[in-house]
């Protein structure tokens, strides 16, 4: 039916946001929707993209939204938010830094999920695995391994990184990889403080005894070569390595696909 000449036509309000939003977290990128984002009413999140302006908003060089937060925990905020349930991986060793994380970001339902299964041995690094508990086992023997005469002891050190990397539609076309972040150092506590040094960062476990085990370290450097160095002028060499990737992004309309990884090298020294 046509309208007549002196209809009002009124303007059709427009999104701030687009529908595919790209964040920044502590260094990670993360792409999501924008209705995954606003899906739980008066979350920090849902106020940040429930805004008429952008401009209050941080952004980094690239223009992404950055939020100065844990980009390792914040996969499992935003999984929370998708469907709101709680899905983590066994032997879960970061419920304490993510019960944190729930609280910044006013999740008050995923924060009651988490707070009943808080102890002190869950509160631990954002590694795979998890440094051993502060008490032994009653006859354990902690720490018994072969040293040499020079006072250097055997034992297996373990160096472990997340990456990712953007792969275009033409499979033969070079891989964009993202920088390392963060090299972490899993072993015990005495074999890491030797090899590394004072490039070794200790301020997630400190006071950690020369005897105890621990993957909670990381390194102030970001090669990894240079991690490999260290290591063989101290006298370890590799013994196994091992990477997963999964798929964690793949756009609509360029068919680039976004690959997380993950990455361990372990060395021994006899």
């Amino acid at each position: 039916m046509a309208l007549p000449d002196n209809a009002i036509s009124l303007p059709v309000q427009e999104l701030a946001f687009p529908e595919i939003i790209e964040l920044n977290v502590g260094g990670q990128v993360y792409i999501t929707r924008y209705s995954t984002l606003t899906s739980v009413p008066d979350s920090l999140l849902w106020e940040m993209f429930s805004q008429k302006s952008t401009e209050s908003l941080a952004r980094d060089t690239k223009g992404r939204y950055f939020v100065d937060r844990d980009g390792f925990l914040f996969r499992y905020i935003l999984d929370y938010m998708r469907d709101r349930q709680l899905v983590l991986p066994d032997h879960f060793p970061e419920r304490g830094r993510l019960q944190r994380e729930a609280e910044f970001f006013n999740l008050p339902e995923l924060v009651k999920l988490l707070a009943p299964k808080l102890s002190k041995q869950n509160s631990l690094g954002d590694e795979g695995c998890q440094s051993d508990p502060e008490e032994p086992s009653p006859g354990a023997d902690v720490g018994a391994v072969a040293c040499s005469s020079d006072g250097k002891c055997s034992g297996f050190i373990t160096i472990g990184y997340r990456g990712s990397y953007t792969l275009g539609r033409d499979s033969q076309t070079d891989a964009k990889f993202r920088r390392v972040a963060r090299i972490m150092v899993c072993g015990k506590t005495s074999l890491a403080k030797e090899v590394f040094g004072e490039t070794l960062n200790e301020s997630r476990d400190p006071d950690r005894p020369p005897e105890r085990y621990t993957a909670r370290y990381y390194l102030k450097f970001t090669f990894l070569e240079q991690a490999f160095d260290r290591l063989a002028d101290a006298g370890f060499h590799m013994v196994a390595c091992n990477s997963t990737g999964t798929c964690a992004f793949a756009h609509e309309q360029t068919d680039d696909k976004i690959w997380a990884s993950y990455t361990e090298y372990v060395f021994y020294r006899e």
